[in-house]
């Protein structure tokens, strides 16, 4: 089955997610992950990116940049936030959605895009 892993340029953990929230509602132009701006309300998961990805035909994970580090450190150098992709647990990951294709994209672009894109990854 398809993979998708989703990268946000942020630290995990409860103090940064408070901090992250403060920054993107109070200077969100500096606001260094698109990804966590566009999936994210000030406290919870969008509810209608929860829904898209619940009807994905491929498994979704979340990690930070802290976490990505530690278990994919060959992905250290790919610019953040990223979406990656891959066909099998034992198979390397690709870009699927680099930092530079994120940064316009609303919700519903971002949704499009990974609709378009995934039937053609399968």
């Amino acid at each position: 089955m398809t993979e998708l892993l989703f990268v946000y340029n942020a630290n995990a953990g409860l103090l940064n997610a408070a901090l992250d929230t403060l920054h993107k509602t109070l200077s969100p132009a500096t606001y260094a992950c698109s990804l966590c701006a566009i999936t994210y309300g000030a406290t919870s998961m969008r509810p209608e990116w929860r829904a898209f990805l619940r009807g994905l035909p491929a498994q979704t994970m979340f990690l930070h940049r802290d976490e990505l580090a530690q278990r994919y450190p060959s992905l250290r150098s790919e610019p953040l936030p990223a979406v990656f992709r891959r066909g099998a647990s034992d198979a390397p990951w690709q870009v699927f959605l680099s930092a530079k294709e994120l940064k316009p994209l609303d919700l519903p672009s971002l949704i499009q895009v990974i609709t378009e894109r995934l039937p053609a990854a399968i």
